[in-house]
């Protein structure tokens, strides 16, 4: 089904532009297809209801078997691509920040106006309670330990800010061998060579080690709190939708 205007109707009545939505109306049937996306979901893992516009067959497509839906995917975005309808079915972003420090406070509701899920790891109940990070969801744990409890997956990214080695390389090391798209890690380069030290004695490989983004961010000269903050939200931004 299409509605619209053209440009001059829309003129007429003071707007700036027309346009055109079309709707693609189908059943909704308690089929097997239902469940399997029902289920699907509730893993969560991400799938494509795909629909061919000319039959109105519909199939899932999990991620990984078809290039046009992944694009789709990485995306976020549903829409038509090659005749087809593909209805994205996300599992919803999430951010796990380590380290309640000064970034933390900016990154945390900059990560939320972008659609992530965020929860703030840090052991020390002083720095990480409610009044420096208010409606914020804290765990105030071990980070190995609440990320084994928060199960972390592809469409999770997590960040480690608190230049404390017994605080970040067990998150760093849990990171490493889950399935998340990003791990940003604050710190210098001479930081940073240090904890590679430490984690190529821990017995991670050079591949691992590769997938650590250090120091975190894109270098766009930050020099705040809040400034790295954007930096690092753009790097994982990056990350997310460059395939």
């Amino acid at each position: 089904m299409s509605y619209g205007v053209s440009d001059e109707d829309a003129f007429a009545v003071g707007l700036a532009c027309g346009g055109t939505i079309r709707v693609m109306v189908e059943p909704v049937v308690a089929d097997r297809l239902l469940a399997e996306l029902v289920a699907a979901r509730a893993v969560p893992r991400a799938v494509a209801l795909v629909t061919d516009l000319a039959s109105f067959e519909s199939r899932l497509v999990p991620a990984g078997q078809e290039a046009a839906v992944d694009a789709r995917l990485q995306a976020d975005r549903s829409g038509v691509e090659e005749g087809r309808f593909v209805a994205v079915h996300n599992p919803p972003l999430r951010m796990i920040v380590v380290g309640a420090v000064h970034i933390a406070q900016s990154l945390l509701p900059m990560a939320r106006a972008c659609g992530y899920a965020v929860t703030l790891i840090h052991p020390r109940t002083g720095f990480g309670g409610a009044a420096r990070f208010p409606g914020e969801a804290i765990v105030e744990d071990w980070p190995d330990v609440a990320l084994a409890a928060l199960v972390p997956d592809a469409r999770t990214a997590i960040v480690t800010l608190t230049h404390d080695a017994k605080l970040d390389d067990p998150a760093i090391g849990f990171a490493l061998r889950a399935p998340v798209f990003y791990l940003g890690c604050l710190g210098s380069t001479r930081t940073h060579a240090k904890r590679l030290e430490r984690l190529v004695a821990a017995g991670f490989s050079p591949e691992e080690l590769a997938r650590i983004h250090a120091p975190a961010g894109l270098n766009i000269g930050a020099k705040s709190p809040a400034e790295i903050a954007v930096s690092i939200l753009a790097e994982i931004t990056q990350t997310l939708r460059r395939v």
